[in-house]
């Protein structure tokens, strides 16, 4: 799949999807269950994303994923048969106490929690999802291209990037969120963007887009990338997306 050329630093690629070395096909993959249920506002890119997220995890021999729009999946029975669970979710999931309390259970005993784009705007009244994740989203300010900072150019979801890159994406940004709690991969350089407008409520210009956090003995991954269907069909996005998820699971 080739991404959108754009001028400047525009992320300029037309290649396959990543390949890494993955586990002897003697031995059964890991897995990953992939929600992509909306509660709230519903996201175009998902049944682009359902594509592509499997795709990146067979080419890359990294994991076998299965998809579901259904948090009845997410209960302790069926999370037993997973290495980690991606969330490109909005809202208050139907999820009840038990169901929560297994996925809590899930990642801090070990297991990997990953969180794309709205993740983040997805169970506010569940203060404990938010602790695990990170923060909440708080709006978001601009839909252009920006510059995007790589923090930490030696994590797995980001060695493949340049020190900086241009993106034409949605921008979130956080609230209940501290750069204290959690370790920052992406950032966006804010002098690429206007500060002044009414929908920017952070002062301290710390627009992180994407981080990783020990919860209990689990990993969690969060990307605020994700928006847009050519960022997704972009092979930096899937390598940054594998790497995430391979470092959620412990590889």
């Amino acid at each position: 799949m080739c991404s959108l050329a754009a001028a400047g630093l525009a992320l300029l690629f037309c290649a396959a999807p990543p390949t890494q070395p993955g586990p002897s096909t003697a031995q059964a993959r890991p897995k990953v269950l992939y929600l992509t249920q909306s509660a709230g506002f519903k996201h175009a890119v998902l049944p682009l994303s359902e594509q592509i997220l499997p795709q990146i995890g067979r080419t890359s021999g990294a994991f076998d994923a299965t998809v579901t729009q259904d948090s009845a999946q997410i209960n302790a029975a069926n999370l037993a048969n997973y290495d980690a669970v991606v969330f490109y979710t909005t809202g208050e999931l139907p999820m009840d106490d038990v169901q929560k309390q297994s996925l809590m259970a899930f990642v801090k005993g070990g297991k990997g929690f990953v969180g794309v784009h709205s993740a983040t705007d997805t169970f506010y009244n569940w203060p404990e999802y938010g602790e695990m994740i990170g923060g909440y989203f708080n709006d978001h300010p601009w839909h252009q291209q920006v510059t995007i900072r790589v923090e930490d150019r030696a994590s797995a979801a980001t060695r493949h990037l340049p020190a900086q890159f241009a993106v034409n994406e949605e921008i979130y940004q956080f609230k209940d969120w501290s750069r204290d709690k959690v370790h920052v991969l992406l950032s966006l350089d804010p002098a690429s963007v206007d500060l002044t407008g009414p929908r920017v409520k952070r002062t301290d210009k710390d627009f992180a887009l994407a981080w990783t956090r020990d919860f209990g003995n689990g990993r969690v991954f969060y990307t605020a990338l994700g928006h847009e269907p050519a960022v997704w069909q972009d092979e930096k996005f899937q390598q940054h997306l594998l790497g995430g998820i391979r470092w959620a699971m412990g590889k």
